[in-house]
């Protein structure tokens, strides 16, 4: 069959190559190809030449040197990498190949790229914020931690809390903390542990690993989860220098599972030293008030004692017996004085010696004899009467003595205040009357007014 285009619109080979290397180039943005490395080919020029293949096809590729950048004589055959570049063809062969611009390892490149977008966007969304963050308890009655069961993480951080705090208990909320399960058991265990609502912290993590081991806490339904979770959350992913959205996300970032348990509680010895100061001090301040309160229970006593009557009395018989003691000295002088007048007389008689004398003086010896017997007499009895006089004066104000005539202190039986009006009470109110002999206890029937 003839074509009925004519020969002389043919072109040539290189017009053909030219033209598909600008359709390729001009229909095909830069693009990322992942493939493994063969064929590699470092000529002296420093350009590298080699193929990109999987399982199904290959393409050849140029990476020219001054496209190079970082430790690009680090690949190798058999390398899984990530090219980045444009499509083209090389019009002297017409072969089309990738231009590549940018190449790095598969795997963790994407993965890290994936990371920094979504670190970027979180960010900007503000759920990195400390703002928003919830304080971790001083001491959890209860601990959540959702990992894999089986993992060193579990052992370490019941291992640290077993040290720490034994008495807080833990709940594991089990989840794979790796592969492409991971991030839906994570979310269902953290969904379970929310609704149960048994625990004050949660603790979130695993051990070490590479970032494709830890991927699954990048996930970013995950972390959104995490910043809705209304139980404050501490994540413990890897090591101190692994980084994952979790941690960013999460109210509290622990270096490893052990640094987790670390935070969550307290070291009960200092706790427990806490606790023995404050007893201590409790204890000093407990001893002054009792002291205290002793020192003014002893000064309240002596002056109950002070006001009560028996005190009153032995004042009293105390003031008497100076009194009597005054009056039988003042006795004694009177008659020591009279005595030596007495003596001094008789001396005189003795000396005059006439019998008229001694006649006349014994009367005057015997009048003066019976003026100083009547004169003693009058004196004690004076003395007597003036004793009496007292001892009635001392009696009468003495509360005993008027309770002896029969009288009584009445006292409220409520307020124990002394009674002086008997419009102080009200019928029907009790009233308590001290006796000379005992009390009385009385309920007022009728109040009488004054006459």
């Amino acid at each position: 069959m003839q074509s009925n285009t004519p020969i002389s619109a043919a072109i040539s080979v290189s017009q053909l190559n030219r033209q598909v290397k600008t359709l390729i180039e001009q229909g095909m943005t830069r693009v990322w190809v992942e493939g493994e490395i063969s064929n590699l080919s470092r000529p002296s020029s420093g350009h590298i030449y080699l193929s990109l293949k999987d399982d199904m096809a290959q393409v050849s590729a140029a990476w020219f040197r001054q496209r190079q950048r970082g430790p690009a004589v680090g690949f190798k055959n058999g390398d899984r990498v990530l090219a980045y570049g444009k499509v083209s063809l090389y019009e002297a062969r017409g072969n089309y190949q990738l231009i590549i611009e940018q190449l790095e390892p598969a795997g963790e490149g994407v993965l890290k790229r994936r990371f920094d977008a979504l670190k970027r966007k979180l960010a900007e969304e503000g759920l990195f914020d400390e703002d928003r963050k919830q304080a971790i308890p001083t001491l959890p009655r209860r601990i959540g931690m959702i990992t894999s069961p089986s993992g060193a993480a579990v052992r370490d951080v019941l291992s640290v809390l077993r040290r720490r705090f034994p008495a807080v208990p833990v709940v594991i909320y089990p989840a794979a903390v790796q592969g492409d399960a991971a991030p839906g058991e994570l979310l269902r265990a953290l969904s379970n542990a929310i609704r149960r609502d048994e625990c004050d912290v949660l603790i979130m993590g695993r051990g070490g690993g590479s970032l494709e081991d830890l991927w699954a806490f990048n996930d970013e339904q995950l972390a959104r989860a995490i910043v809705d979770c209304p139980i404050p959350i501490i994540s413990a992913v890897g090591h101190e220098i692994d980084f994952t959205i979790a941690d960013f996300v999460a109210d509290v970032r622990a270096p490893t599972p052990s640094g987790a348990a670390e935070i969550v509680v307290p070291d009960q010895h200092a706790w427990l030293r806490q606790i023995a100061n404050i007893a201590t001090r409790i204890a000093r301040i407990g001893q002054r008030a009792l002291d205290d309160r002793a020192q003014e229970l002893d000064w309240l006593t002596k002056r109950l004692l002070a006001g009560s009557p028996a005190a009153t009395l032995q004042r009293q018989n105390a003031s008497l017996r100076e009194l009597r003691g005054r009056l039988q000295s003042s006795i004694r002088q009177q008659l020591s004085g009279r005595g030596n007048a007495l003596q001094r007389a008789n001396s005189a008689l003795l000396r005059m010696s006439p019998a008229l004398s001694v006649q006349r003086s014994i009367g005057r010896l015997e009048s003066l004899r019976q003026r100083l017997s009547t004169s003693t007499s009058n004196a004690i009895a004076d003395a007597n009467h003036r004793l009496a006089l007292l001892g009635r004066a001392l009696n009468s104000v003495s509360p005993l003595a008027t309770l002896e005539r029969g009288y009584a202190i009445v006292k409220s039986e409520d307020s124990g205040k002394v009674l002086m009006a008997a419009t102080s009470v009200s019928p029907g109110e009790d009233i308590r009357a001290h006796l000379a002999h005992g009390e009385l206890i009385a309920t007022v029937k009728e109040i009488l007014p004054d006459d």
